[in-house]
């Protein structure tokens, strides 16, 4: 596995790589209907463009496929997060969230937060996340229940 950075040339992966991990990964903690309104974030071209130009967005590749990938807003935000449905469970969302943490410490960051879903809550919690609060959002409709969690660098 390398990581590296991403270019406006990788959206289409990254944005293929969250519809396919959400629908398979999350179908447990989310309904259907909940699942159609998390991924229609994807149709924000704007959005994922200025993630890509502003944020840093660190990739994990193998064999020519990103396998991963999650990105830090302002230096202490972790705004994406995703492990490709077909490399789970191989250590991939420790390493990149130990880049991740990282490069929160090489920007002076003291704490580091996220918004973070009920399937992937226990990873975090186990490296050293606390809850802050549940939060429930309303899109298209359907509500999505996630927490805001935070680690001390």
């Amino acid at each position: 596995m390398i990581f590296k950075k991403a270019t406006i040339s990788d959206l289409n992966e990254m944005q293929q790589l969250y519809i396919e991990t959400i629908k398979s990964v999350c179908k447990n903690d989310y309904n259907p209907e909940q699942i159609e309104a998390w991924i229609y974030g994807v149709n924000n071209k704007e959005r994922w463009i200025e993630i890509i130009e502003k944020q840093y967005v660190l990739l994990a590749i193998i064999e020519n496929k990103i396998a991963g990938y999650g990105t830090l807003k302002d230096g202490n935000y972790i705004d994406f997060f995703y492990v490709h449905k077909d490399f789970q469970r191989q250590g991939i969302a420790d390493k990149i969230l130990t880049e991740l943490e990282l490069e929160a410490k090489n920007q002076d960051s003291k704490t580091i937060t996220s918004d973070i879903s009920i399937t992937a809550r226990p990873f975090f919690e186990k490296k050293g996340f606390v809850v802050k609060a549940e939060q429930k959002n309303v899109r298209l409709g359907a509500e999505l229940i996630n927490y805001k969690m935070e680690k001390e660098l």
